[in-house]
């Protein structure tokens, strides 16, 4: 008796169980990792190999983000900052203290310290920092208050639909170019006015997919 089916739908069940192992598998996956506390959740706060306080540098004692995140007006990322840059001052203040034990070894054996970030955009997603700098952007609106951080955490969402409210509505985080780093810095009535006048001549900030998907 011929055959009804050819012999290469023997292998169906096999793909397709195999397909749906995949799929599932995927689909776990982008939940799991994706939308997990280490991407999604506000108030995610890792315990990092040095206990560096945002507080005691950006706050107490007034230092610029910049001096740190050397890279913040002229590239893509803001940049850690080397084990060097920390060692400008500690060579001096607080040689000894145990707690910077980890930045003197690094130091010494040329290893950068393994710190665990915590602002990070999905890979799928591109952010220029430089752009946004331009364009006056605080360091607060998507940092928070990070000046009175002892531990950086979370602040903001970072999601898409986060990043659109501002891409269609500006004017709110403008401020001054000299003023972006600064925290304290609120806006009066005479700045919303200006504020509300530059977000018309800022160069449309994108909405299109590809603006960011790239």
């Amino acid at each position: 008796m011929a055959q009804i089916f050819p012999k290469w739908t023997n292998k169906v069940p096999k793909i397709a169980l195999l397909s749906l192992v995949c799929v599932t598998t995927g689909i776990v996956f982008v939940f799991w990792y994706w939308f997990s506390p280490y991407n999604l959740e506000v108030g995610y706060q890792p315990i990092q190999p040095v206990p560096y306080s945002h507080k005691i540098h950006a706050g107490n004692l007034g230092m610029d983000c910049r001096y740190c995140h050397t890279g913040v007006e002229k590239s893509a990322v803001a940049g850690v900052p080397p084990t060097q840059t920390c060692m400008n001052c500690h060579s001096l203040i607080k040689p000894n203290s145990v707690k910077l034990a980890p930045v003197r070894d690094s130091f010494k054996t040329d290893l950068p310290i393994p710190w665990i970030r915590v602002h990070k955009v999905p890979d799928y997603a591109y952010f220029d920092h430089s752009a946004h700098i331009a364009a006056s952007i605080g360091c607060v609106s998507c940092h928070g208050r990070i000046d009175q951080m002892t531990e950086v955490r979370l602040e903001k969402p970072l999601s898409m639909g986060w990043c659109l409210d501002c891409h269609r509505n500006p004017e709110p985080h403008l401020r001054p170019l000299d003023k972006v780093t600064d925290m304290e810095w609120v806006p009066d009535e005479n700045w919303k006015a200006v504020a509300k006048a530059k977000a018309k001549t800022l160069h449309p900030p994108v909405e299109s997919c590809s603006g960011c998907h790239r």
